[in-house]
């Protein structure tokens, strides 16, 4: 499938038109799919044998894998990366009349979940080259209400950690990791998502550890957020029809959990071959001497797992005229900041701007990344790309 331009890869409809035989997609899950079809389907039939479909063995298996992975004690499933962020909110205390700093450009659920717990988002912009939360403006954005800093790994690229850690330290700030788009990405030997109070995952599937549905993820170290959040996300209880707090309906299914667990096997793979596709693109680009050109960083210390692969051109529109036309899938992620949507107009501060973001939003293009791409589709890419820029 070629999924539509200008779509959010978190919330994308994957249910475009099939493949024509010389397009190249931007994420293409049937190629996946075919690599790993006889460990699918096999675990899925033993989920359908079992008959036992919610909170069952392949939920409890998921969850200490997943744990293990991201170096951290403990994993709490859950029915979304959007779930994972609002639980691990609100087990760590924060609701109303509190404020949780965070990315002035993300996807809308990263800001949508602090304002579900009734806290208010307060952005500041982004640093120049991996498009993550500028940990230099943090400081001063702290005020008596602040109770907790929620950092965006973005793209696969992980945030540079310790200074966000060392601002959280001096003005015991809570911090909850937004993993959604990097799960296996590091900062040193340190994986995201093992750093802070929480780490929330997605599982969409359109993420490098994609379910066939939704789902998500909550990683820590705290015994007593895995307690409250298992509570919130079954209604508030623990013994049937017993219910001790107000929570919600939000289990990760057990053919979710099957099918990540044997996709959980191949995640290193598959991110190294993402990381050389990176370094194919770079290479072609190069060739190419397109010098007008931005493409992705990698920061000193991080190890980038190329959720997607975005580039940055004043000459957006043209470029995915090119594309386009040539049946070559690509979206822009994101056309527009945080503090710019209008559903967040009422926590808009008038006098601030967020020039980074800004001009990432006006600029970013991404282009298709997903580990059964060759060197030559990647190469058609590029001449396209080229071709468009030359012009």
């Amino acid at each position: 499938m070629v999924p539509r331009a200008g779509a959010d890869p978190d919330d994308d409809a994957m249910t475009a038109a099939p493949l024509t035989t010389d397009a190249i997609p931007l994420i293409d899950l049937q190629a996946q799919y075919r690599t790993i079809k006889d460990e699918i389907d096999h675990a899925i039939r033993t989920v359908l044998e079992r008959g036992q479909f919610i909170l069952g063995p392949e939920v409890a298996a998921l969850e200490r894998e997943i744990a293990a992975y991201c170096g951290t004690m403990h994993a709490i499933a859950v029915a979304s990366g959007t779930d994972a962020l609002e639980l691990s909110l609100r087990a760590c205390g924060i609701g109303p009349g509190d404020e949780v700093i965070t990315t002035a450009y993300s996807f809308f659920a990263t800001a949508e979940a602090i304002l579900a717990v009734g806290a208010a988002p307060v952005f500041v912009d982004i640093e120049p080259d991996a498009y993550t939360l500028d940990p230099d403006q943090l400081a001063a954005q702290v005020t008596p209400r602040t109770k907790a800093i929620l950092p965006v790994h973005l793209y696969g690229h992980p945030c540079a950690m310790e200074p966000i850690l060392q601002v959280a330290r001096a003005h015991r700030l809570k911090i909850i990791e937004d993993c959604a788009q990097a799960i296996g990405a590091r900062v040193g030997h340190k994986r995201v998502g093992s750093f802070a109070e929480a780490g929330c995952l997605s599982f969409y599937p359109s993420k490098n550890l994609g379910a066939y549905g939704d789902g998500g993820m909550v990683v820590t170290n705290d015994a007593s957020l895995v307690e409250q959040i298992r509570l919130l996300r079954h209604h508030g209880s623990r013994d049937r029809y017993r219910h001790v707090a107000v929570g919600t309906n939000s289990r990760l299914d057990e053919l979710q959990a099957a099918i990540l667990r044997v996709k959980l096997r191949h995640l290193d793979a598959w991110n190294e071959v993402r990381r050389s596709h990176a370094r194919t693109y770079a290479e072609a680009f190069r060739r190419h001497r397109l010098d007008s050109l931005i493409l992705p960083r990698e920061l000193p210390e991080c190890v980038h797992v190329y959720h997607l692969y975005s580039v940055r051109t004043s000459q957006r529109e043209r470029v995915m005229a090119a594309l386009s036309e040539h049946g070559i899938g690509h979206q822009v992620a994101y056309p527009t900041t945080l503090p710019a949507q209008p559903a967040l107009a009422s926590h808009r501060a008038s006098a601030r701007t967020f020039p980074r973001a800004e001009a990432v939003a006006r600029e970013i293009l991404s282009l298709p990344m997903y580990p059964e791409l060759t060197a030559d589709l990647i190469e058609h890419v590029v001449i396209q790309v080229a071709r468009a820029l030359q012009r």
